[in-house]
């Protein structure tokens, strides 16, 4: 009878054992994702980018790139596509290819 007892308890172990191994496998596998912003895309939120990215190009001057725009509006470049989509279709904005400008 404690023959049984031990080779179940055996058994078990031997199944915590490999089950702990997989889970550690995993998360070890599983590569780590960067944290994401989340923005609703509606029309009053791409109104704001845009007057964040305006304001942005304004204060600066001169051509700017994406990244530089959003550094600038404190954005994200999501953010900031957002808004430059809306100020194209407004007729606000040029670029020359790489940077864009007021128009």
């Amino acid at each position: 009878m404690a023959e049984k007892k031990a080779t179940a308890k055996k058994a078990t172990e031997t199944k915590a054992a490999a089950a702990k191994k997989t889970t550690t496998a995993k998360k070890a596998a599983a590569p780590k994702a960067a944290a994401k912003s989340v923005f609703a895309v509606n029309a009053e939120n791409a109104g704001f980018k845009a007057g964040d990215v305006y304001q942005a190009l304004a204060a600066a001057g001169k051509a700017l790139t994406v990244k530089e725009i959003a550094k600038a509006a404190k954005i994200s470049e999501e953010e900031t596509l957002l808004g430059l989509g809306w100020l194209f279709k407004e007729g606000k904005l040029a670029n020359d290819g790489e940077k864009v400008t007021l128009a």
